[in-house]
């Protein structure tokens, strides 16, 4: 008789006490973002309605003072949505979690409590072997954002700035072709009875592929050029229509170069981008034209390219005008802070809801790509490698 008079099934019961055992496990989130010092390095983590997100599900923010001046960001932007701003940068070091753009440098390192959770882009070719060494000393477990994967094996950060640094290669061309800037005067657009714009793209990867969507959208022709045949057939069904797309054969290529007014270079290595267009053929191009060699960061696939910052962009060599700066997303500082933080933030909150980064790591194998040292102990073979340092598989330290 008394069990009918409960209120209460014992199956109603099960699901309070579940609840609170996951409640219990959420951690809450602690995270530094500094300014970043890097030169023209304009681009900040997280934007202000993704710190909005953050603190409204419980996280604690500290900004330093001016970190989104650079992408148009400011301080009461900041503060509005919930961020703590400070000027004190070592305030900001010190946070159990640290949020970058570019990889701390070693002074900043030094900042850097142990134990702490760094998360930044890697650059792994800037980098030198005392890096690491400081990094491992201190205990750090850092992730490199570029080397994280989605659900589908894509790399989500480096697609994001391809997409960026492949539509800004065809603005900073029609910017270049201008009377403006002292070009020969052709116009990106299909101008009724006018011959429209040639455009040669080398790679047929997230940068070639939005580069040549934008020299489209702009009315001009374009000529593809990839070894890949599988990328080169990619490129077609992702754009849908049919465009003039080759292998990497000297006499189409060279033939393509002659008649081109903008060449965009966009083919990546392992090490170094390959050397795909001779001193020879950049003398037969036109008077005037332009050149784009977006794979800079990587040494270049024009023979004549010449490392450009955003002060000084470009230089003329045999009449043809180059533009060779390695950092081309931070030229549009606000869409790519933007871009990275819509990255950032659904990993930031998996995090939390996941109990912490060690509980991340353990369910997302693509997270775990992204990590190069886990508690001071490095585990990425091609760093490791690279610089000739002790590694240890993270799946043995991860259970």
């Amino acid at each position: 008789m008394s069990k009918s008079l409960s209120p209460f099934t014992k199956q109603q019961l099960l699901p309070q006490e579940e609840t609170l055992e996951i409640l219990k496990n959420k951690s809450e989130l602690f995270i530094g973002i500094p300014k970043e010092t890097a030169f023209q390095e304009k681009r900040v983590c997280l934007t202000p309605d993704a710190v909005s997100a953050l603190t409204s599900n419980g996280h604690r923010i500290l900004m330093e003072s001016g970190a989104g001046r650079g992408a148009n960001f400011s301080d009461k932007d900041y503060s509005e949505a919930g961020a703590e701003i400070t000027k004190d940068t070592a305030k900001v070091y010190a946070c159990p979690m640290i949020l970058k753009v570019e990889p701390p440098t070693l002074d900043q390192i030094k900042l850097i409590n142990p134990q702490t959770i760094l998360i930044s882009a890697l650059q792994l070719k800037t980098q030198s072997k005392k890096y690491f060494e400081t990094l491992a000393a201190k205990r750090i477990t850092a992730l490199a954002f570029e080397f994280i994967r989605d659900e589908d094996g894509a790399y989500p950060a480096v697609r994001s700035l391809s997409e960026i640094a492949g539509t800004a290669s065809v603005l900073i061309a029609s910017e270049l072709l201008s009377n403006v800037n002292d070009g020969n005067g052709l116009m990106f657009g299909n101008i009724s009875g006018v011959p429209p714009v040639e455009v040669v793209i080398l790679g047929a990867g997230t940068v070639g592929e939005f580069a040549a969507r934008s020299a489209l959208g702009l009315g001009a022709n374009i000529k593809v050029f990839d070894n890949s045949i599988t990328k080169l057939r990619c490129i077609q069904s992702n754009l849908g229509r049919t465009v003039f797309t080759s292998t990497l054969q000297p006499k189409n290529l060279s033939k393509a170069l002659k008649r081109c007014d903008v060449a965009i270079g966009a083919v990546r290595g392992k090490n170094r981008s390959p050397v795909l267009v001779r001193e020879s053929m950049v003398e037969n191009m036109k008077n005037g034209s332009v050149i784009i060699d977006v794979s800079i960061d990587m040494g270049g696939c024009f023979e004549t390219s010449e490392v450009t910052s955003h002060k000084q962009p470009t230089f003329v060599k045999h009449g043809v005008t180059h533009y060779c700066v390695p950092n081309i997303p931070a030229r549009y500082s606000r869409s790519a802070s933007i871009s990275i933080s819509n990255i950032f933030t659904p990993y930031l909150l998996k995090i939390a809801d996941d109990g912490g980064l060690e509980n991340s790591l353990r369910f997302d194998k693509g997270l775990k790509n992204g990590l190069y040292i886990y508690h001071g102990i490095l585990t990425s073979k091609s760093v490791g490698e690279w610089f000739d340092l002790k590694h240890s598989d993270i799946n043995l330290l991860i259970f």
